[in-house]
């Protein structure tokens, strides 16, 4: 099986011709918005956390990786000029994959309205280039597929996530990378994930990263909402029983490593195969923790909810009859009451990957999509943390 994908100049593959425009401080933003407003494939990536670099560097970090996602076919960096990120420093990383890199300045062009003409003018010899691009074969093991899931209920863990589980084995079987993610939902289920693990050392990695993810949400006093009302109205009672519903969506296959995303590094699979990962279970965040991580396309298991994300196109699967709507990409309902099988569900599954890799667009791809959420762990927190755990 093959899809059409656009061969970058590093050698990957991309399956959308998007322009990004990273803002490297909120300043900027409007400026952003306004030279976006005028392409149909530009997306814009904002750092809503502070103008500062020291102490976000995990933002820093996912700016320049979302911009060398191979979905993204030219970057323009965007700052106001006063700030601690020079727009180079996002920028430069970016150019040395090839593809088409520019930058603007706010203070340096003499204001916002110069700023957003100057933008346009430079965006439109992105699209220019964009659209010489053709699309060409190619293998599915040059794809990277996530998997996320949300509004779970019961049908989740019985249906659409075995089906994407069974999907992603075969995506692996085929030699592409497949990456689940949201520790924090796979409580309880270290045991069964260890005895996946290629190696010893995989296995104390998954160990590690639950229990961090597990301390960082439940600090004394401060307790945090992880189960929500949609997930108890669709009868899930516990986050275990959450977790042991949501393992399903990871297949089977053997677990390479576990891929890791803080203000040091963010790891990207260099080999075929299935991936833990550490993309938080926070829906936008997730969406931009995967275009960081270089993948293509989201699977999304839901009752029958969903978000859209505009780097990377998101698949929903849905067993929720009572809840399922259009904006759902595949049917697993027959599962629910015996008329379908996980297997055939998994089949149209990896079928619509192909598709969407080859350009069909999702259910609700471009209509309403998510912001694109750059979220990261806090650094007083983590250190906060790290001093308690070594008393």
């Amino acid at each position: 099986m093959n899809f059409m994908g656009y061969r970058r100049p590093d050698g990957s593959v991309g399956i959308r011709n998007k322009l990004l425009i990273v803002a490297v401080d909120e300043c900027c933003e409007g400026i952003a918005r306004g030279i976006a407003r005028k392409f149909d494939d530009a997306v814009v990536l904002t750092n809503w956390y502070t103008c500062m670099l020291g102490g976000n560097e995990e933002t820093f970090n996912q700016m320049i990786a979302v911009g060398k996602n191979p979905n993204v076919a030219g970057v323009l960096v965007v700052a106001m000029g006063c700030g601690s990120i020079l727009p180079s420093q996002i920028a430069d990383p970016i150019a040395a994959t090839g593809k088409p890199t520019d930058t603007l300045t706010c203070e340096e062009v003499g204001g916002t309205r110069s700023a957003v003409k100057i933008g346009i003018e430079k965006l439109q010899k992105m699209q220019d280039y964009a659209d010489s691009l053709t699309r060409e074969p190619f293998p599915m093991s040059k794809l990277v597929v996530g998997v996320k899931c949300g509004g779970s209920d019961t049908s989740s863990g019985i249906a659409s996530n075995p089906s994407c589980g069974a999907a992603l084995d075969k995506l692996v079987d085929m030699g592409a990378i497949c990456i689940g993610g949201e520790l924090f939902e796979l409580q309880g289920c270290e045991e069964i994930l260890g005895r996946r693990a290629v190696n010893a050392h995989v296995a104390e990695k998954i160990n590690t990263l639950i229990a961090n993810e597990r301390i960082r949400w439940s600090v004394e006093g401060t307790d945090v909402e992880t189960m929500s009302i949609g997930n108890s109205v669709g009868g899930l009672t516990t986050i275990e029983e959450k977790s042991l519903g949501a393992l399903h969506k990871t297949g089977s296959r053997p677990i390479q490593d576990i891929l890791q995303i803080n203000k040091d590094f963010i790891d990207r699979p260099e080999k075929p195969g299935f991936y833990l990962s550490e993309v938080t279970m926070l829906c936008g965040g997730a969406g931009v923790n995967y275009a960081s991580l270089g993948a293509h396309i989201i699977l999304w298991t839901s009752g029958a909810a969903g978000f859209s994300n505009a780097v990377v196109p998101v698949i929903r699967v849905s067993g929720n009859r009572d809840l399922i709507n259009e904006d759902i990409d595949i049917d697993a309902t027959g599962i629910m009451d015996g008329t379908d099988g996980v297997d055939a569900v998994s089949n149209r599954i990896v079928e619509k990957v192909a598709a969407v890799a080859s350009g069909a667009p999702t259910a609700i791809e471009g209509i309403g999509d998510s912001t694109m959420t750059l979220y990261q762990k806090d650094q007083r927190l983590e250190t906060v943390l790290r001093l308690s755990c070594a008393k």
